[in-house]
């Protein structure tokens, strides 16, 4: 007997394409996106890959969380799905997904690292995106920054300008040919996530490298710069700590996690984080009922037939 179903979550981020039959236990991975390409095409190749591994249901609407979303709508993506009988897209960037996964419609702030960072704070009226501008020109205290970062110390190393690290060895392990690997990175379609892979061979020094330590404080820091920026502007940032989450790879690491919790706690003493009620593909499927009156509202699009 075939099961009818009426809706699809799916969270696309840069690292994999997550997604989701609501109301079911069943789940399914894509590839991750890439920013260098078109995005409505790469979202609705995981959604048509998805549906085609999954012949017994029927989807009429698809909730969407991305990575990277810029111009692009709900409408963009619906006529890509045509052949799929998708009557509705509901489509958001992924800080809003991160938000409603967390902390569903309440107040607080939400700041996710990954391959890139971004962070979102809503108050009772209003909300602030802080950061989330790419790897080219944002995305401080991201994988990406912090794989770059060290790659940079390790060939300052290699050319004598500042003090020998660890991290000059790490980088010959992965790229044997050092004054070849700029050229090789340049070259790289996955330039960007290859970087980012650098991040653990940072994570892996620090606990006895100096240079490797200071490049995840001061990740710390520029990720617990982001969310006092949001938190000030969605006017939350009184004597009482806010709600605050974090999430993404990059918390994983106790070192960044200890000093981020640290440098906020210097601002509010009672400063504790958050524990995130579920993730950003939770929050995808909470965009079909989010409220018109809810600050959030103005940062989702929809488009049906």
């Amino acid at each position: 007997m075939s099961d009818h179903l009426t809706r699809l979550a799916v969270h696309a981020g840069q690292s994999s394409i997550r997604l989701r039959l609501v109301g079911t236990g069943r789940e399914g991975t894509a590839p991750g996106i890439t920013l260098d390409r078109p995005l409505p095409p790469q979202w609705a190749a995981a959604v048509t890959t998805f549906l085609t591994d999954n012949p017994d249901v029927h989807v009429d609407t698809v909730t969407m969380g991305c990575s990277g979303l810029g111009r692009h709508t709900a409408h963009d993506v619906l006529p890509l799905l045509a052949h799929a009988d998708i009557k509705r897209v509901v489509l958001a960037h992924d800080s809003v997904t991160n938000f409603l996964g967390a902390f569903g419609d309440g107040e607080g702030c939400v700041i996710s690292a990954n391959t890139g960072t971004i962070c979102l704070a809503v108050g009772p009226r209003e909300t602030a995106r802080v950061d989330g501008w790419g790897h080219l020109i944002g995305d401080a205290g991201s994988a990406y920054w912090i794989g770059r970062t060290g790659l940079e110390a390790a060939l300052r190393g290699h050319d004598g300008r500042r003090q020998m690290t660890s991290l000059t060895r790490a980088m010959a392990d992965a790229y044997p040919e050092v004054e070849h690997a700029h050229l090789d990175l340049q070259a790289s379609p996955d330039r960007v996530a290859r970087i980012a892979a650098f991040a653990t061979a940072v994570m892996n020094a620090a606990a006895t490298d100096r240079v490797a330590a200071n490049i995840l404080d001061k990740a710390a820091a520029h990720l617990s710069e982001a969310v006092q920026a949001a938190v000030r502007r969605v006017h939350l940032g009184g004597p009482v700590a806010p709600r605050v989450a974090a999430v993404g790879s990059v918390f994983r690491n106790q070192q960044v996690l200890r000093r981020f919790t640290d440098f906020l706690t210097l601002q509010w003493p009672t400063f504790a984080l958050a524990e995130p009620k579920g993730d950003a593909l939770d929050g995808a499927a909470s965009l079909a009922t989010l409220a018109p009156h809810h600050p959030l509202y103005g940062r989702v699009t929809a488009a049906e037939r």
